[in-house]
């Protein structure tokens, strides 16, 4: 069993509901709203694309990523004679799933030493709290574990992370402040090296995505991490509050463009409506979500489940064709 479809084992007890409720201000975005539209069992086809379009808009899957649902979804209608309100959940599902792609989210270990996994966004991301509850999961699922503090520069990072490797009783590597972040990286990777750690989790300064020297400081991280530990990182990660809606996107692409980014973390699931951005950032970044935080507990981190969150944002329609 691959490592990430094993953490997604150590949930599969509760993650169904915990999706149902860290989506539901998305469903009542989406699928209560089509609910509405299709009530009555029949569905006028000439106006049912441009309703569609408005919800999609709303949920913030963005212009291009909502056309493309409505294209995709007027060819698979050319195959009914007249469409139910099933038959618009049935599409929907298909189609978005289809836009998506595959899920494209496994975590690969380095079986040559530490498995290096970088920690990237913008201030007010939820880097730091990320980091903690990425620490918790591993750690529940076996593997040994260090943090290095990459944040240099904000007042308070490093202490923040600090607090979290002592309650969680990991090892944190920690420069002085305002020392070259790449240093303190050199660092980590020669700690995680020597104790023979899993998991090296390192975070960095929240940047402006527009700020170009900041973006190329993290290009020099990921280039002295290499020549510590071949390969390396193996993972970046990018966090994005999802509450920002399409200005996620903006980071999405300038921070691929800077690290290469494997996967995207999406915080603050439970607070927003707009939880469409999940196909938008895959749709036009190609870059697949790989967690999701849907509260502030350790245990409200979740492995992305594609299936689990169709069906959540959709929950409405399913009940009403059930």
């Amino acid at each position: 069993m691959s490592f990430f479809n094993n953490l997604k084992n150590i949930f599969t007890k509760d993650s169904k509901d915990r999706y149902l409720s860290g989506f539901s201000k998305t469903n009542e975005a989406i699928g209560a709203k089509l609910k509405i539209i299709t009530a009555g069992g029949k569905v006028d086809p000439n106006t049912f694309l441009e309703e569609l379009m408005v919800t999609l808009l709303e949920a913030d899957l963005g212009y291009k990523t909502a056309e493309l649902v409505c294209n995709e979804f007027e060819k698979e209608m050319k195959n009914y004679v007249a469409m139910s309100s099933r038959d618009v959940f049935i599409i929907l599902k298909k189609v978005l799933k289809r836009i998506y792609g595959d899920e494209n989210s496994e975590i690969v270990l380095n079986d040559n030493g530490p498995t290096v996994i970088l920690l990237v966004g913008v201030n007010g991301a939820g880097k730091t709290s990320t980091i903690a509850k990425l620490a918790h999961m591993f750690k529940k699922e076996g593997r040994s574990i260090a943090l290095v503090a990459g944040d240099t520069f904000r007042a308070g990072a490093t202490e923040q992370l600090e607090l979290w490797a002592n309650k969680l009783e990991l090892p944190i590597i920690k420069g002085k402040e305002n020392q070259d972040p790449s240093s303190v990286l050199v660092d980590g990777c020669r700690y995680a090296k020597e104790k023979q750690i899993d998991i090296l989790l390192c975070d960095t300064a929240g940047r402006l995505q527009t700020k170009v020297n900041l973006m190329n400081e993290l290009s020099k991280m990921k280039k002295v991490i290499g020549r510590e530990i071949e390969g390396a990182p193996h993972d970046t990660w990018l966090v994005l509050d999802s509450t920002t809606g399409q200005n996620g996107l903006s980071q999405g692409e300038l921070f691929n463009e800077a690290t290469k980014l494997s996967g995207i973390i999406l915080t603050k699931m439970d607070g927003t409506s707009k939880g469409g951005i999940v196909i938008a950032l895959k749709n036009l970044l190609k870059v697949p979500v790989v967690f999701v935080t849907m509260g502030e507990t350790m245990e409200d981190l979740r492995p992305f489940d594609l299936t689990l969150y169709l069906d959540s944002i959709l929950k409405e329609m399913e009940d009403e064709n059930l």
